[in-house]
């Protein structure tokens, strides 16, 4: 039996759907769709919005994240650690900028 806390949250998730998403899609790709479903015991909705939240959320994370190689990880730690001194046409770039800025 839900406890009143889990009721009003769901209440309250349920009020806050207000997008509506549709796709055509084969009967194929359906059948495989409510197919896993069932076997989660979700409902088909459920599991295509939780898949596809799921799908979204690693491919924003595989375009966000940088995954180095260890040669490209040591290079990149060595510049942090030890920055090269400025090139001449950077302090150059910087004094300009300075001046544009007013600082």
């Amino acid at each position: 039996m839900a406890t009143r806390a889990t009721q009003s949250a769901k209440t309250k998730q349920e009020h806050s759907k207000s997008e509506r998403l549709e796709a055509r899609i084969s009967i194929e790709q359906k059948q495989l769709f409510q197919r896993a479903a069932d076997i989660q015991g979700r409902t088909l909705t459920d599991f295509v919005v939780s898949s596809a939240q799921d799908a979204a959320k690693q491919a924003i994370q595989g375009h966000e994240m940088m995954i180095l190689s260890d040669r490209d990880r040591k290079v990149f730690v060595e510049a942090l650690l030890n920055p090269p001194s400025p090139s001449t046409k950077l302090r150059a770039a910087a004094r300009r900028y300075k001046q544009n800025m007013g600082v």
